[in-house]
């Protein structure tokens, strides 16, 4: 049982380019804030600097939009470029509306322009890129694990800002998810009073990722990285590829 937890960003990460090792980053940044991995911990990463890692950026200026990305483009008022990487991102279109569209990702998300992403994305050569996820988000969170087991026997979560089709306002998500169960079943177990649960499934990686939410930010603050200390589970290891909602359970698409 989780009485109290704590939650630490990591000061002073530098600018993430393609090819850095993140888990080298994230090692000096403990070391300069005085912390030490413990079992248990989570490290809560914040997407973009694992794609910006990974290299997964888009010239805009190589895009050459296609007739579908270009009908689209008109339709909303948006670049068309944009649109092309963000058509090549999907599976499907789910909605549409001027400057937005909520597609299903090739990932099984559902998301806002597929995540493709122009915001805090640096051109210090004046050419205008975009970011898109990583191709493996729960094999990039797998391989950071591997490296940061040496200090201790963490989770890690890859967390992204998706948001709530019926309510304002984004919220910390994760998309990727190694050494931690993604969601906690507990069909079957009594409540308080013995009925037994029904339908309770704890989205477990997504609790995680929306706490430390609070410390990353949305705009300037400059803290991907955040270790969250205190929790506990006993469920198996869950990724977040088997938490995406399969169509025959899709009440509202």
């Amino acid at each position: 049982m989780t009485a109290r937890l704590e939650l630490f960003a990591l000061p002073g990460l530098p600018m993430v380019r393609a090819g850095d090792d993140l888990a080298a980053l994230i090692l000096a940044g403990l070391d300069r804030a005085g912390l030490t991995l413990r079992d248990r911990d989570v490290v809560v990463i914040a997407q973009k600097i694992v794609s910006k890692a990974e290299g997964r950026t888009v010239d805009l200026d190589d895009v050459v939009p296609s007739a579908a990305a270009l009908k689209l483009a008109t339709e909303i008022g948006k670049d068309p470029r944009i649109v092309e990487v963000v058509l090549s991102e999907s599976v499907r279109v789910v909605r549409k509306r001027p400057n937005l569209m909520i597609m299903q990702h090739r990932l099984g998300f559902v998301m806002a322009n597929a995540g493709v992403d122009q915001s805090n994305v640096a051109e210090p050569d004046g050419r205008h890129r975009a970011l898109l996820l990583p191709l493996d988000p729960d094999g990039s969170a797998e391989a950071i694990r591997v490296r940061l087991a040496a200090q201790a026997h963490v989770g890690i979560v890859i967390s992204d800002s998706f948001g709530r089709p019926w309510r304002r306002g984004t919220a910390g998500v994760a998309i990727g998810a190694a050494g931690i169960p993604s969601v906690i079943d507990l069909r079957g177990q009594p409540d308080l009073f013995g009925r037994t649960l029904e339908v309770s499934i704890i989205g477990f990686a997504d609790e995680i990722a929306a706490a430390a939410s609070l410390l990353q930010g949305q705009a300037a603050e400059a803290q991907p990285v955040v270790v969250v200390r205190g929790l506990t589970w006993q469920a198996p290891n869950v990724p977040v590829a088997d938490v995406v909602r399969p169509p025959e359970e899709d009440l509202f698409q």
